[in-house]
């Protein structure tokens, strides 16, 4: 009787896209998940932060670099949680395209799904 090895459970959000992609002890489609939300997360930093661009400067306006550094930290934790936490739905889209590429039955400029 053969049994299966324990995999221990990864948490690999707190890996770099290459450390996520070198890790052995990772499967593939752990590795997709986790990249899909990683590039979700920027993404969403990226509309986060021009959101948050203010269009009209007045005496309030609180442009220190201190303000600009905490600006940048809290709308990266933002984004980070977001994406870790379903986000608006890129990751899984994302997800679900690269555990199933599209592929090309041989006719030029003809993909279709499988």
């Amino acid at each position: 009787m053969q049994v299966a090895a324990i995999q221990p459970n990864i948490d690999a959000s707190h890996l770099s896209p290459e450390e996520l992609a070198n890790n052995k002890r990772l499967t593939k489609e752990q590795k997709i998940a986790e990249a899909s939300k990683q590039f979700e997360a920027i993404m969403v930093r990226q509309i986060l932060a021009e959101a948050q661009k203010s269009s009209i400067k007045t005496e309030f306006t609180d442009n220190s670099t201190a303000s600009s550094i905490y600006k940048d930290f809290a709308t990266t934790q933002l984004a980070d949680s977001m994406a870790h936490a379903g986000g608006i739905g890129l990751a899984k889209t994302f997800e679900q395209q690269l555990s199933h590429p599209v592929k090309n039955h041989g006719v030029p400029g003809k993909f279709s799904q499988p």
